[in-house]
């Protein structure tokens, strides 16, 4: 397995998981809670997002063959969301697939915990984090490629647990402008993937594009 599974894979889950754009989410969320309560809802949001992310992982193929789904379809179908995704972070705007709609988002109460709605689905584990996993773990071959999937999402799940664990130290130092902008180039950069997705499925679906 190339060393560019690996970085292509960290760099769209990466993107769409990116802890840091989720940190001001997490924050306002959880503005009403101790330092102490804030933790262990960060603990629980932790758990929770290994826990999605292993089930899609290892289920996310079955499913496609339940619905008899070919791979190059949801690869398209996938990309599409990822582009959509991507535009919205370009634009500075939240995607109503991967953050909820604002009726889904008003629903949440105060005496509700936040740790799985919203902030493991759909804002972590969204339609953009499964495609992601569904697809590369179909692209991972042998033992190498597995264990690099492996050590992709347990990278990007270890960077999350330390920047929401920490939520309330790094919120001081990450200033808008520095959000901002990494926002932006996590949008180009997933844009780059999901095009590369839906081309890939588009020939293999339209062998006349090739």
């Amino acid at each position: 397995m190339s060393d560019g599974f690996a970085v292509s894979m960290f760099g769209a889950l990466f993107a769409v998981m990116n802890p840091f754009v989720n940190l001001p989410i997490f924050l306002s969320l959880t503005e009403d809670q101790t330092r102490s309560d804030q933790r262990k809802t960060a603990i629980q949001v932790v758990i929770y997002t290994a826990a999605c992310c292993g089930v899609v992982a290892v289920g996310g193929s079955a499913i496609l063959n339940f619905f008899d789904i070919s791979v190059d379809a949801f690869r398209v179908a996938g990309g599409l969301v990822l582009l959509q995704i991507g535009f919205h972070m370009l634009n500075g705007r939240e995607s109503p697939a991967h953050h909820g709609t604002e009726s889904e988002q008003a629903n949440v109460t105060e005496s509700e915990s936040i740790a799985f709605y919203p902030m493991t689905f759909p804002m972590l584990v969204g339609p953009g984090t499964m495609t992601t996993l569904i697809l590369f773990a179909h692209n991972a071959q042998g033992s190498a490629g597995w264990a690099a999937y492996a050590l992709c999402v347990g990278a990007v799940i270890a960077i999350l647990a330390v920047v929401l664990f920490f939520a309330g130290d790094i919120g001081q130092y990450l200033s808008r402008t520095a959000r901002t902008i990494m926002t932006r180039l996590m949008g180009m950069i997933l844009l780059a993937i999901a095009i590369g997705m839906v081309t890939a499925g588009a020939k293999v679906l339209l062998p006349g594009l090739a």
